[in-house]
């Protein structure tokens, strides 16, 4: 009787194990021995131009009600180490209701366009509207509240020169928000993700770019996207089913200030992940091993075993439960989740801003991480579409 709980628990450890320390693990053995592709690699299909010098870029820039950031964005974009005879810097409102067209609009003497949606339809849709306005040969995405470091975009573009690279996406630094407590759990996570990103790439390339900064070539870009998926994460697995890489790039820095909310975080999460679950299925022909070999692998290790996760939790915790009527040690590990799950509580409780040490912060984020997660599925089953795209409001760094 008490066989299958402790081979359901079994099994989901196992599975929750392999997601977070076996994938790591195994692309750092295969990055030792895989050897990164040189310049001169596959071109990809249709080319795989090299680039020399600075090429023509576009900066695009797509915002909703950014008011309180979007002057010292620009100017710091403005700011950028790069020609600027080269360079483009496109603002796509989306409808946005507050003084935001009215401040880009005041930079236009600067050389910033605006392109304003005459309705809200979502991050995507603008994106997509942005298409035929834009003149550079690569393509930069980017985010009203993050800093970009001075040379990060020399760092993407520079990628380019090898012919193979279709998409380069920069590192995430998560940083406190100087105005507001932070969320410690956030910034453990981006570190993790940087580092696994960074294996993948000498292994075979990233899966999904960072939507806060990364820059793909102009042709890959205006390939149509629906309304609906994530162009962050589609980037990559475009780029992929045309025969080029995503690559991280270490150099090119992002700073991102941490949420301090654990509702915005919960809300960001379900809304990305019902995307992001959308965008996968649209291009489920990626996950075969036999066409994509070891990409297909890291896609699947990466992000359907990361979204598949809480289920295993919660069937693990289904397991304790049942077990725990018989064996001591089931009592003290229920227990103990029992009690993290307490902790999560109170941490969603508290009021925004106010600080929270490391050890109420992590199992927090943990618990709002994994219940978004479930929350997302249950849309997508469901046939939802994701919640309309909000910014997440992190507050200007200074």
């Amino acid at each position: 009787m008490m066989a299958v709980p402790k081979l359901v628990l079994a099994a989901a450890a196992g599975f929750c194990l392999y997601t977070y320390l076996g994938y790591p693990a195994l692309l750092k053995v295969l990055s030792l021995v895989r050897r990164t592709r040189r310049s001169g690699g596959r071109g990809g299909r249709g080319g795989g131009q090299r680039l020399s010098g600075w090429p023509q870029i576009s900066i695009q820039l797509p915002v909703f009600n950014e008011a309180d950031v979007i002057a010292g964005t620009l100017d710091r974009i403005l700011a950028l180490d790069y020609p600027p005879d080269r360079r483009q810097v496109l603002v796509v409102s989306d409808a946005s209701t507050d003084r935001t067209d009215d401040i880009v609009m005041s930079f236009a003497d600067r050389g910033v366009e605006l392109l304003r949606q005459p309705r809200r339809q979502g991050k995507t849709a603008a994106e997509n509207a942005a298409r035929v306005h834009l003149r550079g040969e690569i393509i930069i995405n980017t985010d009203a509240s993050v800093r970009i470091h001075p040379a990060a975009v020399k760092h993407l573009v520079a990628a380019f020169r090898d012919g193979s690279v279709g998409v380069a996406s920069a590192r995430d630094v998560s940083v406190a928000n100087l105005e507001t407590q932070a969320n410690a759990g956030e910034g453990a996570y981006v570190g993790y993700e940087m580092w696994v990103r960074d294996m993948e790439t000498a292994v075979d390339g990233i899966v999904g770019a960072s939507g806060c900064l990364y820059a793909i070539r102009a042709d890959l870009h205006m390939l149509p996207v629906p309304d609906a998926l994530s162009r962050d994460f589609s980037a990559a697995l475009t780029a992929r089913a045309h025969g080029h890489r995503a690559v991280s790039v270490p150099d090119a820095l992002c700073f991102v200030p941490r949420s301090a909310s654990l509702h915005q975080e919960y809300r960001r999460k379900v809304r990305t992940i019902t995307r992001g679950l959308a965008t996968l299925a649209h291009r489920r022909a990626l996950l075969n091993p036999l066409r994509y070999g070891a990409f297909a692998w890291m896609l699947v290790s990466h992000k359907v075993c990361r979204w598949l996760v809480p289920w295993a939790l919660a069937a693990s915790l289904g397991a304790l439960a049942v077990l725990s009527f018989t064996v001591p040690w089931a009592r003290i590990v229920l227990a103990t989740a029992v009690a993290l799950a307490a902790v999560a509580g109170i941490a969603w409780l508290r009021p925004a801003g106010e600080a929270m040490p490391r050890f109420v912060a992590l199992p927090a984020y943990v618990a709002a991480g994994n219940l978004a997660v479930l929350h997302a599925w249950l849309r997508f089953l469901a046939g939802r579409s994701a919640p309309v795209w909000e910014p997440t409001r992190r507050g200007a760094l200074n």
